[in-house]
């Protein structure tokens, strides 16, 4: 499958799925408190999308074997793919959640960091860092650029302070297909790879490891854990590559001026 540069009927049904996909991490936050557990986030999550957005939750029955929940819950040392599950969260637990909803045929996809209570403070550096991460590659989207660009922004960011990005696992295009190419690493060197043309739309979604690199997959064949049982934490945005630069359509109204926080 070749890389699809997006029409502009496309990009305007992008842009809903992207704001419906925000919409329900603006609104999960004020469940997430210490004896909740994953499961109950989820169903929330669920009723969301399905009956206040009239949405499909993407990640329910994808893939092989079928992800049996409609929203990943990653805790702590939890990479990504985490399936939501009875486990109760307690005061101290760093989660993403990750959202990926379907409207009228178009994805949107986006996760956040989320703390169960008062975050303790490596995770909340952590989080800090690896959201700034995702910032710093999406600063360097505009035509002409390449992915290289991005994965190496992310990479020297990351290292510099001292921590690990995550290889197994990389940002990807999309639209009408969940994951479709190009292939978005968060690792790199400056002008390699893939050159970003106006009409490309592929998600940015960082994974740093506060420990080394390494990853596990459980038994599940989803989740993805760090070897070393160290935090990890990661945010997404899906982003369109607009004429001079970068459109975020995931972009929460609490993200508002981060430019200037960079």
């Amino acid at each position: 499958m070749e890389i699809q540069l997006k029409t502009a009927e496309d990009i305007a049904k992008m842009r809903v799925a992207g704001r419906l996909a925000a919409e329900v991490l603006d609104m999960i936050g004020e469940h997430i408190k210490p004896g909740v557990t994953t499961n109950q986030l989820n169903q929330i999550c669920h009723d969301f999308i399905v009956n206040q957005q009239g949405a499909i939750p993407a990640p329910l029955n994808y893939g092989t074997p079928p992800f049996p929940k409609s929203i990943c819950t990653s805790v702590n040392h939890q990479i990504c793919h985490g399936i939501p599950s009875e486990k109760v969260l307690k005061k101290g637990d760093a989660l993403n959640i990750d959202i990926t909803v379907i409207k009228d045929g178009y994805h949107g996809d986006t996760s956040k960091m989320f703390h169960v209570g008062k975050a303790t403070v490596p995770a909340q550096r952590l989080a800090d860092i690896t959201q700034k991460c995702m910032y710093l590659g999406i600063q360097q989207v505009r035509p002409g650029a390449t992915l290289g660009d991005i994965g190496h922004a992310i990479q020297v960011f990351a290292e510099k302070n001292h921590y690990s990005v995550v290889r197994e696992f990389c940002g990807h295009g999309i639209g009408t297909v969940f994951h479709e190419p190009p292939q978005v690493v968060h690792y790199g060197k400056p002008g390699a790879g893939e050159v970003l043309q106006e009409g490309m739309i592929f998600t940015i979604e960082p994974m740093i490891n506060q420990g080394k690199r390494h990853i596990k997959i459980l038994p599940d064949q989803w989740t993805a854990v760090t070897k070393d049982h160290k935090l990890s934490a990661q945010w997404e945005h899906t982003v369109l590559v607009t004429a001079d630069g970068f459109d975020i359509l995931t972009l929460r109204a609490e993200e508002a001026g981060w430019q200037e926080r960079i």
